[in-house]
Formats: C-alpha cells, structure tokens, sequence
C-alpha cells in the first residue's frame, strides 16, 4: 500500500465512496471536511458519522472568508438552487467561486505540517452541474500548483473523475459501501432524505435508478 492520504470529506455520496477508495489504497488515511456557510450544513453531521464509521482521524476547518461572499445559491438562501449563475449563464447558481481552490489550499497545507503528500476528492467532470472546479485540467493545474507553491510533491487523486453518477453508485457497490451510503447527505437545501427538486437531489436519484440499486437513504 501506498503512504498516507488526506480525503476532503464533505458527507455526500461522491467523497464517502472516495473515503473508502483511499482506505484500499493507502496505509493511513484521514479526513478534512469545511464549514464555509454552506445552506446544506447538515452534510457535517453526516461527515463526521462517516468518518467514524471509516474509523479515520476527522478535522473540520471553518472558512470564514465566504461568508462575504453571497453570489451563490448554496451561501444566499435567498438565490433559488434552480436558478443560474449571475455572472456566467453557463453555470447553475450553487457554483461557489473558488470553492475547490481554497478546499485544496487549506488541505494541502494541513498535509504539509503532517508530512501527507496525498490528497483525495472526489470529484466528477462527467454527468455533473459543469462546476469548472471539478474538472481534470484544473485539478493538474492545481496539483502543480501546490507542489510548486509548497516545494513540496502534492498528488491529486480524483477515483471518480471520469464516472458517471451511475458508474459511481456501481463503484459504490463494488466497494461494499452502499449501506453505508445512508448516512451521506446530497440535498442543497439541507432536507433528509432530501427535497428530490434540487439540481444534486436530481442527480442522485438518476445514478441510482439508472444503476438499478434501490438509493439506502430512503431506508432510514
């Protein structure tokens, strides 16, 4: 097995089946999730039951910073999840700018100080809300870009980058994880087992059904 990993965990479907990729690859492995002001705050409670089903080290960092930053829907209760980006139309109102790059930041500076050189997201440039933050080119960009800024060799693991969310929930299951899957939390507007409205909800139920595996959410 490889060294140790650092997983930015952030209680969804996508960074749990991640999670669990990394505890099969790596010796060590531990988990950094973000409270940014996020509507969804819910998803912290379902990161730290995650991690303690995971049996890893779980460290929360609070990111002040975005709270004077209200152009998204997922900072701005008052902008519609369903809505667009103001500034680009291309983009669904819940892209948070910057999100991913300060994320990054912040955990490879934390694995700087624990001598860590791998981090692990689990993001998804396929069947996605296109967030240009969660694409190959820039999670290269970035990983060159922290190595460079640190001195120090960062790597970026992305074991979902080109999945589906059909392909992820598959991958879910080979991983034996999909009972665990209960306990993660997808839904923007911070509803359980979820609003089944919003953009991710959306995307959540079409991976399950199009897997054919029943969605272990809805069992609690």
């Amino acid at each position: 097995m490889k060294d140790n990993a650092i997983v930015l965990l952030s209680g969804g479907q996508d960074s749990t089946t991640s999670l669990f990729w990394a505890k099969k690859i790596f010796k060590n492995v531990e988990a950094v999730s973000f409270e940014y002001g996020q509507r969804h705050k819910i998803e912290l409670r379902s990161s730290k039951v995650i991690a303690q089903i995971a049996g890893v080290k779980h460290k929360i960092f609070k990111i002040k910073e975005f709270n004077q930053i209200k152009n998204s829907a997922l900072l701005d209760k008052k902008i519609l999840v369903t809505q667009r980006d103001k500034i680009n139309k291309n983009l669904p109102a819940s892209f948070v700018p910057g999100r991913n790059i300060l994320f990054l930041t912040v955990a490879s500076s934390y694995a700087y100080t624990k001598n860590i050189k791998n981090l692990v997201v689990g993001v998804s440039q396929t069947d996605y809300s296109g967030y240009p933050d969660c694409r190959y080119n820039f999670i290269k960009a970035m990983e060159k870009a922290l190595s460079q800024g640190l001195d120090y060799k960062i790597k970026i693991h992305t074991p979902l980058i080109n999945k589906s969310k059909k392909e992820i929930v598959i991958f879910a299951k080979k991983l034996g994880i999909i009972e665990i899957l209960k306990w993660t939390h997808t839904c923007y507007e911070g509803k359980r087992p979820g609003c089944g409205k919003c953009p991710a909800c959306i995307l959540r139920e079409k991976g399950f059904r199009e897997a054919g595996i029943k969605d272990p959410l809805f069992n609690l």
